[in-house]
């Protein structure tokens, strides 16, 4: 047992370090197929019916494009701060992270809380001024004052890297996770996922996606919340306790792996304080920013403050979200616990997770699964795996929408009809981009089935930092950004955080399979770089740029001002 409790924590480590950011799957391999889950299949198919009355219902209200991208503008921001809480809250954040607490324990705390720290961000300084400036993408707004053509070609081709890499890692990690929770092939349930959410994007716009994240959230926060009151109740409530004895059995497996008495206490006592998780400053640094800043460029996340009326609740918004996510970290620090004292201590767990991880990390998110089979037995697991499921459905809904509007608003609309197409139009090239990408991230799930694609969820939050979060906070901020600033510093940033990444030791050695210390960049996260070169870019060529046409675009910046900050104007203009 000894042995296997040993995997169990290399193999949750590995996804710890690897399931960066939110993907649902970390270092994915070939994954063995567990016997048929008829609990879970039965809750999943209940929560799909479910989901596709909403579709139905949706559609009857999904009339025009504003309808299709944002609702109409009528969610309220306690609801739109559920649905942002469920677009964030994914099924790495979930099964990733509290596998990271019971390899890492504290470590493990300090990387949820990476996510956290962009919200209060976006609340003071992007989400009132996304609502009065922006119509159905991001674009909108920092390319309020810009000449459209070029920023939207940039803007959409962000938006459309950021969406790949993210599509693709949530997919395989669906389904990686039906495979191995519901006894499904792989191909069929990435096929699965792919259809449902087509469904529910084709048909049931914005609308049905809010609400399917709505009630994703909250099963999800249910989940959680019972896992970790069993948890609690088993040690009187009192963290002391859970977490003296989650450093006894780490100083035990120390110790039956024959480590000296000291040495086995020094290492039970570890997971108590920082410091294993990242081993040197700048990689800390950067991979701190991609998590903090990338959150402020992620398309899918920006669009959502487009669906509700005012500024107001779009501040509301964020306040609900940041209340949520912030109560489902703690929970999840308290799961990650629980899966030392009750995964680790139990042999036919311990096996199970052994026998898991040797098909591939990405699947060392047991740990919270299996947590919930020791605390609600067979139910409550088939409750928790359909959850899960849900998570990532919900996810790629949300992100094939963003990928949508970005070609069918930022391009087609905007660039190549000249803001001249109607709204039937621009709806049906949303609908066949939608089965496009449905298709490629089907094919690619496909294509993905064995490659380590966590880096591919890194490097979408990295992207999103460099390329998209420059431009967008400077042209609000600051008079003097052009769009010639904005589109050169942002394909700058695009290129160095995608390039740095290839050429990091995560994708050069662990990935490309070159030789150990062959690896062109050093560090595992190109953020502190790729987004000092997307700032330094907007900042050099906008105060370098003469032009009459930027003349006129900083002239136009205190009209821009009193617009993001008073709403003036802001009910249902485009933005122009």
């Amino acid at each position: 047992m000894n042995k296997h409790l040993q995997h169990t924590l290399a193999g949750a480590l590995t996804l710890g370090l690897a399931g960066t950011a939110m993907a649902a799957g970390g270092d994915v391999g070939e994954t063995a197929k567990q016997a048929t889950n008829w609990t879970a299949i039965i809750l999943f198919v209940a929560f799909v019916a479910g989901t596709l009355w909403i579709t139905k219902w949706a559609a009857a209200k999904t009339r025009s494009a504003a309808d299709f991208y944002t609702a109409g503008g009528g969610i309220t921001g306690f609801q739109n701060g559920l649905a942002i809480a469920g677009d964030y809250m994914s099924a790495a954040s979930f099964l990733g992270i509290s596998a990271s607490v019971m390899a890492n324990g504290y470590d493990g705390l300090i990387y949820s809380i990476g996510f956290l720290v962009g919200w209060p961000i976006l609340t003071f300084l992007l989400a009132e001024r996304l609502r009065n400036l922006g119509k159905f993408t991001f674009a909108d707004v920092a390319g309020y004052r810009f000449a459209q053509t070029p920023f939207r070609a940039f803007a959409a081709s962000g938006t459309l890297v950021v969406v790949a890499f993210y599509l693709i890692a949530q997919m395989v990690g669906a389904g990686q996770l039906i495979k191995l929770l519901f006894g499904l092939d792989y191909w069929v349930a990435v096929v699965l996922v792919g259809a449902l959410m087509m469904i529910y994007v084709l048909f049931g716009g914005m609308t049905a996606t809010t609400w399917v994240q709505i009630i994703k959230a909250v099963m999800l926060l249910a989940g959680v919340s019972f896992m970790g009151f069993m948890i609690m109740a088993r040690y009187g409530f009192s963290f002391e306790a859970l977490f003296a004895d989650g450093v006894r059995v780490r100083t035990e497996i120390a110790s039956n792996s024959g480590k000296s008495p000291e040495e086995a206490a020094k290492l039970g006592l570890a997971i108590m304080g920082p410091g294993g998780f990242i081993k040197d400053p700048i990689s800390a640094i950067s991979f701190g920013m991609a998590l903090m800043f990338g959150t402020l460029g992620l398309p899918h996340i920006l669009m959502r403050f487009f669906t509700v009326p005012d500024a107001k609740e779009a501040r509301k918004s964020v306040f609900w979200a940041t209340t949520w996510i912030g109560y489902f970290y703690i929970l999840i620090f308290i799961i990650g616990f629980g899966a030392i004292t009750m995964v680790l201590t139990n042999p036919e767990m311990a096996d199970t997770a052994k026998g898991v991880i040797k098909g591939g990390a990405g699947t060392a998110n047991m740990a919270a699964v299996l947590v919930a089979k020791s605390v609600g037995g067979d139910v409550f697991y088939g409750f928790i795996s359909a959850v899960a499921f849900a998570t990532i459905l919900a996810v790629v809904a949300g992100l094939t929408l963003s990928g949508a509007s970005a070609v069918s608003h930022d391009l087609y609309a905007t660039v190549f009809k000249q803001g001249k197409a109607d709204n039937a139009a621009e709806l049906k090239v949303s609908r066949i981009t939608t089965i496009c990408l449905g298709i490629v991230a089907v094919l690619l799930g496909i294509v993905f089935e064995k490659q380590n694609i966590a880096f591919m969820v890194s490097l979408a939050f990295a992207v999103a930092a460099s390329a998209n979060f420059p431009p967008l906070l400077l042209s609000v901020l600051w008079k003097d950004c052009t769009t010639k600033g904005a589109v050169i510093g942002g394909f700058l940033g695009l290129i160095s955080s995608v390039g740095l990444t290839i050429l990091s030791p995560s994708v050069w050695e662990a990935t490309l399979g070159n030789p150990a210390g062959s690896a062109w960049f050093p560090y595992t996260s190109p953020a502190l770089f790729s987004m000092a070169i997307g700032f330094g870019g907007v900042w050099l060529f906008s105060v370098l740029d003469k032009s009459g046409q930027a003349a006129k675009e900083r002239a136009a910046f205190p009209a821009q001002q009193v617009r993001s900050e008073t709403g003036l104007g802001a009910s249902g203009a485009s933005g122009h």
